[in-house]
């Protein structure tokens, strides 16, 4: 069977979940109004019932489940579901796939806020372990001009519940949503953000406009401007050195990166920020262009 068959649209996962059986547990985002996003374009969103999730996850497994043990639940939030949902999935993922014991998400604001506590931590020991959370931006502000469907301070919230009923939450914010015009209120705000948030993971890409995406529109016309990648790199540490983060793992070593990054905070805040001075100083070399993408 071939890939094209297992899938609607094209599945998208993190980096850290290359080794993982990719799961379309949801199609498409239920939001799907970010200005920046060209992910799930075109793709309506809908949930796969029981029935059809347990076949769906037969064939990925046929076909070769990763290293069998960790599973992702795509598409774009698919916690957004009910708890017993959930659950079913997990136990039905389990039927076709007995080595797995590992399951992560991509996961918004609305659907962690509306579980409780208890449930939270249900899912926990059903063996949920990573979330993934865009921010984007701590900035109330640039959230409501590129479309994020909910706050800053609901994410933040709901980032903190995770992490209480003992999910690890992997917080993705975005290099350039800003402008050049908003660059240093997008940076300060966001690290503001995290540190109220104080995620486990921390990994920060960097905007590439996306053709057909509103935001590559705005820019067309003049109402956007990129930073360029020195721009990029002031904003990003105006971004480091603002972070109070107590137990972080820090990445910003993404494909879309110029200068890529990794530590853990705060050890590493000052290594990391001699790096991207040096860079800034043009001793250190960007990544080309041509090796960079989405």
């Amino acid at each position: 069977m071939s890939w094209g068959r297992l899938y609607e649209g094209e599945p998208i996962r993190p980096p850290a979940e290359a080794g993982s059986a990719i799961l379309q547990l949801t199609v498409g985002c239920p939001y799907a109004s970010c200005t920046f996003c060209g992910a799930y374009q075109g793709v309506a969103f809908r949930v796969r019932g029981p029935a059809e999730f347990r076949e769906h996850a037969a064939a990925v497994a046929r076909v070769g489940p990763g290293d069998g043990r960790r599973v992702f639940f795509a598409d774009g939030d698919s916690l957004v579901l009910p708890t017993a949902r959930l659950l079913e999935a997990i136990a039905l993922t389990r039927e076709v796939l007995p080595t797995a014991r590992r399951f992560s998400a991509y996961a918004g604001a609305a659907g962690l806020l509306a579980k409780s506590e208890a449930e939270l931590r249900a899912l926990k020991e059903a063996g949920l372990n990573t979330l993934y959370l865009g921010l984007e931006s701590g900035s109330e502000e640039i959230l409501r001009q590129c479309g994020k469907y909910c706050t800053a301070a609901a994410m933040v919230e709901a980032v903190r519940r995770a992490q209480a009923a003992g999910l690890r939450v992997s917080v993705m914010v975005l290099l350039g949503l800003g402008g050049v015009d908003d660059s240093r209120e997008h940076a300060w705000a966001t690290a503001a953000a995290l540190n109220a948030m104080q995620p486990r993971l921390l990994s920060v890409l960097t905007l590439m406009l996306v053709p057909g995406t509103p935001l590559a529109e705005d820019a067309r016309a003049g109402r956007f401007r990129l930073p360029g990648p020195a721009g990029m790199l002031v904003e990003l540490r105006d971004l480091v050195a603002a972070l109070a983060l107590e137990r972080t793992v820090f990445t910003a070593n993404h494909a879309s990166s110029w200068l890529p990054l990794e530590g853990a905070l705060p050890r590493d805040r000052d290594r990391l920020l001699a790096t991207i001075d040096a860079a800034l100083a043009g001793a250190l070399p960007l990544m080309p262009d041509v090796l960079r993408g989405l």
